[in-house]
């Protein structure tokens, strides 16, 4: 056991104390969140290029109304009304007859434009709008840009020709706008949590209103920083391992220790290169967000599973990287098993919203009870505001450790017999057979 800490010691000295491991620390977080600063700092920056729009009104009602709207709003929107800067871009309408010999080849035409950016987008408004019938395209309105669906244009006019439509149906009931006008008012329905009693005084707390930040940044935090974990700690072990190999050193060090303290050691020293970084980020995140008063934020009961699960899975994944690195001759194999042995810790990256959404649907609970997937996908359900039924992680944690011993005898079987080995290519057959038979 001495020799396993005196080999995870060396892993640990020899990464902390370099400056790519400090420089790491200090920009991933920068990394992980820079989109979210990006947004920030971006969000009040617009185009404010003119934009041109053309409509074809099918129904006759709108040329009046929109140009009017339109030029209310290029006076009254568009310009800082304190400091007089341009805020928004202005809009200039045009209107054109439908063709109604061929109306595709109309439209084609002006798509040509919106591609040539002669105009920004056109617009086609159905016949039967105020009293849509069973045809969507009579009925309809369509907004027609290369970039519709994140187009703030599209939403103004949307606005816009409703409140026109709204406005003439109150017309045909001979109803007033006054009389009407509670009508159509909307209140939201906000999101809370649920009431709860406080455990340590006894009192009843009220249920407060639920975020974006508590539903899905949280979570989203706590698995991407799992998963750097296993970049900064597990993954490296492949091409560690295959180096020593290729350079000898492996054959020095292995006069004195075992294979399986040899794999050990490496795989300890990375728990605590992983441990290290993980808790400069917990520890500064915990004391930002207490700074900010946004701890009722924090999931501080997940934060004990966080590191029960990161430790197993740095032992899972990294004694089956250890292992590989072993059956490799060269960085060509390396670089040829590396993918496909961190498909296991990309999934969850990828199914991450829909868990999030329904975090106790079958999906969700079947994917985060199978072991390769329980650290991440299990942590990201219990980081959501929705209660997990006690079981499961309990569970999850028993096949995680069940499943982690079962790496650990796999790799070390592996390991042992590849480690010394020259000349052979690390095949699926091989692997397979060196567990099986060693």
């Amino acid at each position: 056991m001495r020799k396993i800490f005196v080999l995870a010691k060396r892993e640990y000295n020899s990464a902390v104390r370099t400056k790519g491991f400090i420089i790491g620390l200090l920009l991933a977080p920068v990394f992980m969140g820079g989109s979210f600063i990006a947004f920030a700092l971006m969000k009040d920056k617009v185009d404010l290029s003119d934009k041109h729009i053309t409509v074809i009104d099918h129904s006759g009602l709108m040329k009046e109304y929109l140009t009017q709207a339109v030029e209310d709003r290029d006076k009254n929107e568009i310009y800082n009304k304190e400091t007089g800067e341009q805020i928004k871009p202005a809009y200039y309408l045009e209107f054109v007859n439908p063709d109604t010999a061929d109306i595709f080849q109309q439209k084609l035409n002006l798509s040509d434009k919106v591609r040539s950016k002669k105009m920004h987008a056109f617009i086609e408004i159905g016949p039967d709008i105020l009293h849509p019938g069973d045809d969507p395209v009579k009925s309809g309105i369509r907004y027609y840009s290369e970039n519709s669906a994140l187009d703030a244009v599209r939403d103004w006019f949307a606005g816009s020709i409703n409140n026109k439509i709204r406005q003439l149906r109150i017309k045909e009931l001979n109803l007033s706008d006054k009389s009407v006008e509670g009508l159509f008012n909307w209140i939201n329905l906000e999101g809370l949590g649920l009431i709860s009693v406080d455990k340590k005084t006894g009192a009843v707390k009220d249920a407060r209103q639920i975020g974006v930040a508590e539903t899905i940044i949280v979570p989203y935090i706590m698995v991407i920083l799992m998963f750097m974990m296993l970049m900064m700690g597990a993954i490296p072990l492949l091409t560690a391992v295959m180096e020593e190999k290729m350079n000898r050193i492996a054959e020095v060090l292995l006069g004195s220790v075992t294979p399986f303290e040899f794999m050990m050691g490496k795989i300890i020293g990375s728990i605590a290169v992983s441990l290290t970084a993980a808790a400069v980020y917990i520890i500064g995140a915990v004391v930002t967000v207490g700074q900010l008063g946004l701890s009722g934020m924090v999931p501080f009961h997940i934060i004990p599973w966080f590191f029960v699960f990161l430790i197993l899975n740095i032992i899972m994944v990294g004694s089956g990287m250890a292992a590989l690195g072993s059956a490799c001759n060269d960085n060509k194999d390396a670089q040829a098993l590396q993918f496909p042995a961190m498909i296991p810790i990309i999934i969850p990256l990828f199914i991450m919203m829909p868990i999030i959404q329904e975090p106790l649907s079958h999906f969700s609970t079947t994917l985060s009870l199978l072991p390769p997937f329980t650290p991440m996908l299990m942590l990201l359900r219990m980081s959501t505001p929705v209660s997990i039924p006690v079981w499961q992680p309990i569970a999850g944690l028993i096949g995680v450790i069940l499943f982690t011993l079962f790496s650990v005898w796999a790799g070390g079987r592996i390991f042992r017999t590849c480690i010394l080995m020259q000349g052979q290519k690390p095949k699926l057959g091989n692997l397979v057979r060196y567990v099986l038979k060693g």
